[in-house]
């Protein structure tokens, strides 16, 4: 069954377009985390799903900047809280050539963007000054995708509202780029990676779930379609082994993870069902194994009665 909200997403039919956009998107992250204050897990590089595109904002020195893939009109607009604007088309170039756009811009705005202009979570990494093989860009690719993640960043707010412990902001991460959300137990991770930056990501025990394109996964191998994921850091004993759902989910050994292929969800009677299903089984499967207080953090939405009261006494 075909859905307008859930468009097809094959790998081939946009991949050089994709690797291309993620390496922008790593241009864009690193300003942002050159001038960012830290927020814990990295969460404030990520970048935020929106209705134009991708959007992230920085404060730089004592002004404000926002930055936003407007995948609606195919440009990428840097805005300060002063109202001064610079922009430029995206369209069919280099990366080197849409770096040093970038930096003219941030230039004009009197920002001073410090970028170590290597891309990251790939296995080309090319600097992004002398990035000249990864040039394409197809507009009606980048909208089909942005239509994706409107639809997936509907349904994990669903997910995340049913939480009422320490959760992720849904954030889409330059470094593999993906749209994810995770859940925290509250107890750190025992033993958490020796990589600095993957030590900061999973400091606390995790369960975490996210959409991904698809291609190569640098030392696990490819894979070649969209997916959506699930894991727990660490995992528990025989979450391999659980039963989860919708039928299509499978656990992925080379990865260590559970994926479902996003076009299971997509032609699925109903693929917002289908996604939560898979989202909350795998949950479920985790948290049970490895001894969360599952009952403590489940939200419980107000009543209709007290829901309607506490509008009423803001107005």
């Amino acid at each position: 069954m075909e859905h307008a909200d859930w468009p097809a997403l094959a790998l081939s039919s946009w991949e050089p377009t994709y690797l291309t956009v993620h390496r922008w998107t790593q241009i864009v992250g690193k300003v942002a985390l050159a001038e960012k204050p830290y927020v814990n897990h990295w969460w404030h590089v990520a970048l935020r799903v929106t209705s134009q595109g991708l959007t992230l904002s920085t404060p730089v020195g004592h002004r404000h900047l926002t930055m936003t893939f407007d995948f609606d009109v195919h440009r990428l607009v840097l805005q300060r809280n002063d109202k001064r604007i610079e922009s430029f088309d995206l369209e069919p170039m280099s990366v080197a050539d849409f770096y040093a756009r970038l930096m003219a811009a941030l230039a004009k705005l009197e920002v001073s963007a410090h970028v170590w202009p290597v891309p990251v979570e790939v296995s080309d990494t090319t600097p992004f000054t002398e990035d000249r093989s990864h040039s394409a860009y197809d507009p009606k690719s980048m909208e089909r995708f942005h239509r994706v993640l409107l639809s997936v960043d509907r349904v994990f707010e669903i997910h995340r509202g049913r939480f009422v412990g320490k959760c992720s902001p849904i954030g889409f991460y330059w470094g593999a780029f993906d749209l994810a959300v995770t859940r925290f137990s509250g107890r750190p991770n025992p033993a958490p990676p020796d990589i600095p930056v993957m030590r900061e990501a999973y400091s606390h025990e995790v369960i975490s779930h996210g959409f991904w394109p698809g291609g190569d996964w640098l030392d696990k191998g490819r894979v070649e379609e969209a997916v959506f994921y699930a894991y727990a850091v660490p995992e528990p004993e025989g979450l391999p082994k659980a039963k989860i759902q919708p039928g299509g989910a499978a656990y992925a050994e080379a990865l260590g993870e559970f994926i479902l292929p996003y076009e299971a969800v997509r032609t699925a009677n109903d693929p917002d069902r289908a996604l939560l299903d898979f989202m909350e089984s795998t949950y479920l499967a985790a948290a049970q194994l490895a001894a969360w207080d599952v009952a403590a953090l489940r939200a419980r939405p107000p009543r209709r009665a007290a829901a309607e009261l506490l509008h009423a006494s803001v107005k």
